[in-house]
């Protein structure tokens, strides 16, 4: 498999365009900063009046980026104005190097989750969609063609971060849906509407969270909606990284780490059994072969750290991915050459 990389200037620009959107959401910063310990990690909020009202705002987990970014605040309020013509032209440059950009409808959607905080409170979108964002973090070329899908979006959130955070999106994803011509998709056997469906397209919008057995629907109310359960799923979300969708200017969002990305594929290709779910198993291990082959030379330790944590978590972890691995030789071999 040949991999093309980016432009050093495509790299470059994706890079700063990444750290103005972050330094863009730190500005907004108006309350005081508050500390909230949960489970042995520190959550940061924003402590602010509306009216006669003391109101909190989740901020971010307690990272040496996120603290620094903040205590800049006011530095960086006062940039907004230079700041929002430079990610403009670095989003042009990125146009201009061939990045692929995010059609209109997805970058709506995407937009306006952005605006209503759905990943600042724990939302990491999943599967193609963020695939295709990798292009960026990995600095190199994907194809048009592998990439060609009917629009599906996939969000994933835990249900205890999502209870636990006491926070809320500004607006429903639910009425932001409505507002774009999805239609709820009622479940089953449950009234909960984990899913959307557009009414003038084939495009569907999924909540999920992990599952740990039964593949049940749960709520997070931290997004104010209700999400599938899915086994496996708590693996791909785990430390989530940010990174930039090319629409307009940019939109920040948030996605799983490309090496835990690239061993859920292996995962989850061997959970596609017959009927139409082949195509999109020998989509998932085209998926995983691609990250693999790019990680296994730029990253190897952090791909080698996420392939063995996946054959630690028990027998059942390891007879898929190895059953995958046998359809892919090149890649098991690649993973068994990493120095550990």
């Amino acid at each position: 498999m040949e991999i093309v990389a980016q432009s050093r200037a495509a790299v470059v620009a994706y890079q700063d365009l990444l750290r103005l959107h972050l330094d863009e959401r730190a500005s907004s910063l108006i309350g005081t900063i508050e500390e909230r310990k949960r489970n042995g990690r520190t959550y940061l909020y924003e402590k602010f009046r509306i009216g006669t009202e003391m109101v909190s705002r989740y901020l971010g987990e307690d990272k040496p980026e996120l603290r620094a970014r903040l205590d800049r605040a006011e530095a960086l309020k006062a940039e907004s104005e230079n700041r929002q013509k430079q990610m403009t032209r670095l989003a042009r440059v990125l146009r201009a190097e061939g990045f692929i950009t995010t059609d209109r409808e997805t970058g709506s959607l995407l937009l306006a989750f952005s605006r209503a905080g759905v990943f600042r409170l724990g939302g990491t979108l999943v599967g193609t969609s963020a695939y295709s964002l990798y292009q960026g973090e990995l600095g190199v070329r994907m194809d048009y063609e592998e990439l060609a899908q009917t629009g599906d979006m996939d969000f994933a959130s835990f249900e205890r971060l999502s209870v636990a955070l006491e926070d809320q999106v500004d607006e429903n994803p639910d009425e932001i849906l409505k507002s774009l011509k999805f239609d709820p998709v009622p479940g089953v056997n449950d009234r909960q509407v984990w899913r959307w469906r557009q009414s003038h397209s084939e495009a569907m919008v999924e909540f999920l969270t992990p599952a740990f057995g039964d593949e049940t629907v749960k709520p997070l109310p931290a997004l104010g909606v209700s999400a599938q359960g899915l086994n496996y799923l708590n693996f791909l979300i785990a430390d989530p990284i940010q990174a930039v969708a090319l629409y307009r200017s940019g939109v920040l969002i948030q996605v799983p780490r490309p090496e835990r990305f690239a061993i859920h594929k292996l995962i989850v290709a061997d959970r596609r059994k017959g009927g139409p779910d082949q195509l999109k198993a020998r989509k998932d291990r085209a998926q995983a072969e691609f990250l693999i082959t790019v990680l296994a030379e730029d990253r190897p330790h952090e791909l080698l750290e996420a392939y063995e944590e996946a054959l630690s978590q028990g027998p059942r972890w390891r007879e898929r991915i190895e059953a995958s691995l046998k359809r892919m030789p090149e890649t098991r071999e690649r993973l068994s050459a990493i120095d550990r």
